[in-house]
């Protein structure tokens, strides 16, 4: 009987070194980074041995570290391709991609139709969800994932956003910029994101920034969802506050105007993806092509920035 470590502690550490990041490990096996990094202490109580070297928000392997981690590497790609080899090809070489339903809907499929002009023999499935799902057991080929910047690794980021107020055209004057007064009687848009790891963007935060109070000076009204605020602000429900990258084209098509006011902090797209032995090759040409798409967004240039 093989005397083995605790096995979800082997897969922390091996995904973790292979990132050299707790963070993208985390993201990858969808847990905390307080979860891997148990879990890697786990595994070096077990063997007695110091796998990383901890220093702020970085990690290095230790000498140990690199001498196991070749072999734990190697051996759940032969584990991944060993079940790879029992499980009947649907589409060939079609791309499994998981991202939010915002971002698919907004960003990705508006730019889809590019590329399957250019590579109609690339199929991607989309897997649209608010909650960060285990890559490996979904059978994810690459995650776009929406987080905080200074917890992404720059060479995964492809897009960073604002948060901006947003009204449909009908709803603002036709002679000048919308202000948020233009909007006294009619409620704010908001929503909640089913991800408890991020904080949705507030209000209260904007408001205050032009010196006005949530509950006081407006009122407010939820969505379950992100999607449905967008849709219920497109449909002239409300003003809405929005990451810029999902109402980029609205704006510039003129049906959306931006109101005035500060331009909020936003978050991260980075890409995510699963290193497996065979990687596909059309998998490497959607990546490519992701990059140069996000390079052409130019975003949403501020009208008036309150400091």
């Amino acid at each position: 009987m093989r005397k083995l470590p605790p096995l979800n502690s082997v897969r922390a550490f091996e995904s973790a070194a292979r990132h050299q990041s707790f963070t993208a490990a985390a993201a990858e096996l969808c847990v905390t980074v307080t979860a891997v990094s148990h879990q890697v202490r786990q595994l070096e109580s077990c063997i007695g041995h110091k796998l990383f070297e901890r220093t702020g928000r970085n990690v290095e392997l230790t000498p140990v570290g690199r001498t196991i981690y070749p072999f734990l590497r190697d051996g759940f790609d032969q584990i991944a391709h060993a079940f790879s080899i029992i499980s009947a090809p649907k589409d060939g070489d079609a791309i499994q991609l998981s991202t939010t339903r915002a971002f698919a809907e907004r960003w990705l499929m508006p730019r889809l139709a590019r590329f399957n002009q250019l590579y109609p023999n690339i199929v991607v499935h989309i897997h649209g969800s608010e909650k960060a799902v285990d890559l490996r057991c979904e059978s994810i080929d690459l995650a776009i994932r929406y987080g905080p910047v200074e917890d992404c690794d720059r060479g995964s980021v492809i897009l960073e956003d604002f948060y901006i107020a947003v009204a449909d055209q009908s709803l603002c004057p036709t002679d000048r910029s919308a202000t948020i007064d233009d909007f006294r009687n009619r409620p704010l848009l908001a929503y909640k994101w089913k991800n408890q790891d991020l904080e949705a963007p507030a209000w209260s935060a904007w408001l205050a920034r032009v010196n006005y109070r949530q509950g006081t000076d407006f009122r407010i009204s939820w969505y379950s969802e992100e999607t449905l605020a967008l849709h219920a602000a497109e449909r002239g429900l409300g003003p809405l506050l929005c990451s810029d990258v999902l109402i980029e084209d609205e704006i510039r098509s003129g049906r959306m105007r931006q109101i005035e006011g500060p331009r909020m902090p936003g978050f991260a797209y980075r890409l995510v993806e699963v290193s497996s032995p065979g990687r596909k090759q059309s998998l490497a040409v959607f990546i490519d092509w992701l990059r140069q798409e996000a390079d052409l967004c130019r975003g949403v240039p501020a009208l008036s920035v309150v400091k």
